[in-house]
């Protein structure tokens, strides 16, 4: 299954200086195993240590943290020459092993030459835990669920997404491509992102059983919390994380959670769940300059579910239901428009850092607004509204735009390419492909 960031991936492989030593960061079950297993294919040798589950391995990093004695004891346990140019040193499940994870800047600094990739889950607890690590030595790639774009080439369809590339407000695309990628983006936002997910609908067609795999899913990160105890309750994380899917698109707001519950214990557990990469939070900003992030108010945010998938699955999505509504009516199901719209945002931005969404929204009397997302595109500030059908006012673009005087504002809906007033329409399919375009 082909992913974008296999990409980014093959680059670092070829590099020849300065080449940094490689971590591959995202919650559990995105596919950072799978991608760094199939860069190993280009490798001569592949050398693969899962810490967690050969803890034999940890005693390789207890007495010295010299990557080429290090290499040298892997090489003998594992059976297989680690040599520069030709092996790639997997290590998986690295927070597992502290040490391993504090030896990474190491073998930039003296084997420079080995081709070393790193991948965990919960692993952004392990980093919190360092008081210092590899800075300017690491090479971060964030992984996430698939995109749209990426489910469409797993079903064959790239020339699906050349039409999508193409098309304009004045060549819009056809109307049976049309209705057939809203038929897609229906397929998808019912059974997310995740590649064990897609994969079964790829060769089954099943929707059922990608309920089971969803429930298995869910099951697997619940279990996880108990691994984060330290720093909150299971029962805590369990209630927040069914918060943000009740929540996901609106407001946050604590108050909605457990009556009479402390707010500390709430606001940590959410942490923890950001860092593992299971929520994103969009921060309201005053928008007033770019950068939008500058001016944000981290008091005030949404939060929108890592994959659609699993929000489906927590919210009680009905097979009979999915089976008998018009594709309109199933897209537009809760706040499900808007958090598609923010995760193809996140996979629009560079791999190489963490992503971020803003929003705005303005409470006057009788003068509410809200601007869905913000991007910034050079030193232009573009407002995005997200519209679930194909209908919808604009009021809050148009005051938007007149207040920070935007010379543009996109609208994204299951609409077709237009031009509204100076305002472009995006179909949602479109949202992160026609970004991605723009940012070459």
């Amino acid at each position: 299954m082909f992913r974008n960031i296999y990409l980014h991936l093959s680059a670092w492989a070829r590099q020849k200086e300065k080449r940094k030593v490689l971590l591959i960061r995202g919650a559990r079950q995105v596919g950072k195993t799978y991608a760094i297993r199939e860069l190993g294919k280009n490798f001569k040798h592949f050398v693969e240590i899962n810490f967690e589950e050969d803890k034999q391995t940890h005693a390789f990093f207890q007495d010295s943290l010299n990557p080429v004695t290090i290499a040298e004891k892997l090489s003998v346990y594992s059976g297989t020459p680690i040599r520069p140019g030709e092996t790639l040193l997997f290590f998986d499940e690295i927070q597992s092993c502290p040490n391993a994870l504090r030896s990474l800047r190491f073998f930039y600094e003296k084997m420079p030459e080995l081709n070393v990739a790193a991948a965990g889950s919960l692993l952004e607890f392990a980093l919190a835990a360092l008081p210092s690590f590899g800075v300017g030595r690491i090479r971060s790639l964030f992984m996430y669920p698939l995109c749209f774009e990426e489910f469409l080439i797993a079903m064959g369809e790239e020339k699906l997404i050349d039409e999508i590339k193409n098309a304009t407000a004045t060549r819009p695309l056809l109307v049976p491509f049309h209705q057939k990628l809203i038929n897609y983006l229906k397929i998808f936002q019912i059974i997310g992102g995740l590649p064990e997910v897609v994969a079964s609908y790829l060769a089954d067609k099943d929707i059922q059983q990608c309920f089971l795999l969803h429930d298995d899913i869910i099951t697997t990160y619940r279990d996880d919390f108990a691994k984060y105890k330290k720093n909150a309750s299971a029962l805590r994380l369990n209630e927040v994380f069914s918060a943000v899917m009740q929540q996901a698109g609106s407001k946050f707001n604590y108050s909605r959670i457990t009556a009479n519950a402390s707010t500390r214990p709430l606001k940590d557990a959410l942490m923890l769940l950001i860092q593992a990469g299971l929520v994103y939070p969009i921060y309201h900003t005053a928008a007033r300059g770019v950068p939008i992030g500058a001016q944000l108010n981290p008091k005030k945010f949404k939060l929108i579910p890592f994959d659609m998938g699993i929000y489906q699955r927590l919210s009680g999505l009905d097979l009979k239901t999915y089976m008998t509504s018009n594709d309109i009516d199933l897209i537009n199901k809760g706040s499900l428009a808007e958090i598609c719209a923010g995760l193809e945002l996140i996979h629009s931005q560079p791999v190489t850092r963490k992503a971020e969404l803003f929003y705005w929204h303005r409470e006057a009397r009788g003068s509410n607004a809200e601007i869905d997302y913000l991007l910034a595109l050079g030193q232009q500030i573009i407002p995005l509204e997200v519209k679930a059908g194909t209908k919808g006012q604009m009021q809050s673009m148009h005051l938007f735009m007149r207040e920070r005087e935007c010379r543009a504002g996109w609208r994204v809906s299951l609409e077709n390419y237009a031009q509204i007033n100076g305002i472009k329409v995006l179909p949602l399919y479109a949202l992160n492909i026609f970004l991605k375009i723009l940012n070459k």
